[in-house]
């Protein structure tokens, strides 16, 4: 049978529960996420403001300080998250988020001066960034972002050829005609790539018409499949996506609470009953 753990052992994790128990509930609570949200909001306008030399001419120390102020805030909440977790703060890097948002602190703790200047500077515009970690909604919409790239990367193959394919019967078509869209592979391609956007396209058209009157055919065409049917399967992708993205986050709250988790709440339960338990005797004493 397995011992009981000594009371020193006992005693400690009940005090280290005191801690994380509270400071969990902090750390998760909405009142927290929107506190962080407003830092990260506040923190990219003074980056925002920094732009213009005027404004940083006259209160480049108060931006300079707001920064500061906001690297403190999120260094806090780091140590907070990772303090909800004792004893087992490795857990925080478990998520690719807690790594994304220790990163920015790290790389925003780099010298703003010398050679490091320029890293210092990006690495306060990635804070920015941080709003996608915080946000779950956002969270979810990278995620299906993220879960797209390989499809989306056929369709990208796909629109390819079809551009390769196009832009050499450009070229052949339409080079001694209109030079300035067409006189090599490389400026077809652009001009391609400029009619799938849908502008100016009907100028492009006109310079050819002339001598080609059925040049409309060729436009067209690579109008309905380039703009109408491989844009769309990007849009039909990407949106498939995010509903995927969307069960899966329900899934991960329905699944069952990890062995480590539920040892967690009971411990919790656990100090919350001798507290109550604690406070019943002070109350029979009296």
């Amino acid at each position: 049978m397995r011992s009981a753990p000594p009371n020193g052992d006992r005693e400690t994790h009940s005090g280290l529960e005191r801690i994380t128990g509270p400071l969990s509930r902090v750390v998760e609570s909405r009142t927290f996420e929107l506190f962080i949200i407003g830092v990260i909001l506040a923190n990219a306008v003074l980056l925002g403001l920094g732009t213009s030399s005027s404004i940083e001419s006259d209160y480049g120390d108060l931006l300079h300080l707001g920064n500061q102020v906001a690297l403190g805030i999120f260094i806090v909440e780091a140590i907070m998250k990772l303090l909800a977790l004792a004893p087992q703060s490795h857990r925080y890097f478990s998520s690719g988020w807690n790594i994304f948002d220790f990163a920015v602190i790290v790389f925003s703790l780099v010298p703003a001066t010398g050679q490091f200047a320029m890293v210092s500077r990006l690495a306060r515009l990635l804070r920015v960034m941080r709003l996608i970690t915080t946000v779950k909604e956002l969270r979810v919409i990278v995620a299906a972002l993220v879960r797209a790239i390989p499809s989306v990367g056929h369709v990208m193959v796909l629109m390819s050829i079809i551009v390769y394919i196009y832009a050499i019967m450009g070229y052949h078509l339409f080079a001694e005609e209109d030079p300035q869209h067409w006189r090599t592979l490389g400026i077809s391609v652009l001009t391609l790539f400029n009619i799938v956007t849908l502008e100016g396209w009907v100028e492009i058209m006109n310079n050819v018409m002339d001598t080609y009157p059925w040049a409309w055919m060729y436009f067209t065409s690579f109008i309905v499949i380039g703009t109408f049917v491989v844009i769309n399967m990007f849009i039909a992708i990407i949106v498939n996506s995010l509903d995927e993205a969307k069960a899966d986050a329900l899934r991960s709250l329905r699944e069952p609470s990890t062995a480590d988790e539920l040892l967690r709440e009971i411990r919790e339960t656990q100090a919350a009953l001798q507290r109550l338990q604690e406070r019943l005797d002070e109350q029979a004493e009296k």
